[in-house]
């Protein structure tokens, strides 16, 4: 296994790679995500169109098992300026942890720890102030929750995140078990690089 940081060409060269991850992992709860290649492909425009995105892949020889995602949060200012509208930060200051997915077998091996290590330093390295990401909001009575499903939040809190009150985006798509698309809360979760 290796785990390392990629940009420019490397990054553009894996985002394919990184579509098929996206649609594999947010398959499950608590995305529930109906993915779409040719979505994910502009979707992904972004990381291709920021010259200070970076992406952290996780490998297993030569295949993408695990990728994570960021940009400066301007490159999202359109999706998210609404839900950080009064929160009293300068979102040039601000950098986005954007997808963060790693297939079920390479779980529990530090490599979650690692993409968030990389993308800070990566957002350290421009200057920025802040780190931050979103989740999905779900309901604690779901009826496709997973028995034992676990969320992730505890492992947020140990690197330093907090949930920013108040600061809930809206996204659209498609659930496995929906005939359509249906905007969904979204949670800023957020921490201070000092």
């Amino acid at each position: 296994m290796r785990v390392e940081v990629l940009t420019g060409a490397a990054l553009d060269d894996a985002l394919d790679d990184v579509a098929r991850l996206r649609i594999t992992v947010f398959r499950a709860f608590p995305y529930l995500y109906d993915g779409d290649f040719a979505y994910e492909q502009r979707y992904l425009q972004t990381y291709r169109d920021s010259d200070q995105a970076v992406l952290v892949g996780a490998f297993d020889g030569e295949r993408l098992v695990g990728a994570a995602t960021g940009t400066p949060m301007q490159d999202h200012a359109s999706d998210f300026a609404e839900a950080f509208a009064g929160q009293g930060y300068d979102l040039s200051q601000v950098f986005y942890c954007a997808e963060s997915v790693l297939l079920p077998d390479y779980r529990g091996r530090g490599i979650g720890h690692r993409f968030f290590d990389l993308r800070e330093a990566h957002a350290r390295a421009l200057g920025a102030h802040y780190t931050a990401f979103c989740g999905v909001i779900r309901p604690e009575d779901h009826p496709l929750r997973p028995a034992g499903y676990a969320p992730l939040d505890p492992f947020w809190r140990k690197r330093g995140y907090r949930p920013l009150p108040g600061a809930i985006a809206h996204f659209d798509w498609q659930d496995v078990d929906q005939p359509s698309s249906t905007k969904k809360p979204l949670q800023f979760w957020i921490r201070r690089l000092d």
